[in-house]
């Protein structure tokens, strides 16, 4: 890990992830978690603010020491316990069956193997378990795929391993989830950055 990667892109991920759109898409997804709660790619905390009084613990994984930080510091101030794991969602050290609720946010992006990601989350969910995503990818639009595939190896250089053309909904289907419900849009922005999957999915 370089220096930016260490001590600059945290810093911008947290400063970018604080936008009015991100914030929407918190209070309208975040409060539907209950239970034993598992965060892929927790970052700085943001999503801490909208959990709703259903939550008994949070368990909050990201692979960034420094942005796990960030969010022990808002944890401290949280109605429930908050636990963080500094590893990557490829491999989560957790038993099976034993979360109530798996939250990822603007994290499939950036999982270098992001299908094995979803597999784990699906071994750790209990039955009737839930994932709560919302991620930004692949858009259905021929004209913005391509720019998509043409800005995305630079922009994973630049932006922490983030890929702008991976097929969300896809993944999770082959992950073993049924989706149960899925809302997508292009938010506020570039169309090649913007197009948002969100939704509600379990264990098939």
């Amino acid at each position: 890990m370089n220096l930016y990667e260490r001590f600059v892109l945290p810093r911008l991920i947290d400063l970018a992830m604080r936008n009015p759109e991100a914030t929407r898409y918190r209070k309208k997804m975040i409060p539907a978690a209950h239970g034993r709660v598992l965060e892929l790619g927790a970052g700085s905390g943001l999503n801490l603010p909208f959990y709703g009084t259903g939550v008994s613990a949070l368990v909050a994984l990201d692979p960034s020491e420094q942005l796990l930080a960030m969010a022990r510091r808002k944890g401290a101030c949280a109605r429930f316990p908050v636990e963080t794991l500094t590893r990557s969602a490829e491999e989560i050290p957790l038993e099976s069956s034993s979360i109530d609720t798996v939250v990822s946010t603007w994290t499939l992006c950036s999982v270098p193997d992001a299908l094995r990601a979803l597999r784990e989350a699906r071994r750790v969910l209990r039955p009737g378990g839930a994932l709560i995503f919302v991620e930004h990818g692949l858009a259905p639009d021929p004209g913005v795929q391509r720019w998509q595939r043409r800005l995305n190896p630079a922009w994973r250089r630049i932006a922490g391993g983030c890929n702008l053309d991976r097929r969300i909904d896809r993944l999770i289907g082959e992950a073993g989830f049924e989706i149960a419900d899925l809302r997508h849009e292009y938010l506020k922005g570039p169309r090649p950055f913007t197009y948002t999957y969100c939704g509600c999915a379990r264990p098939a």
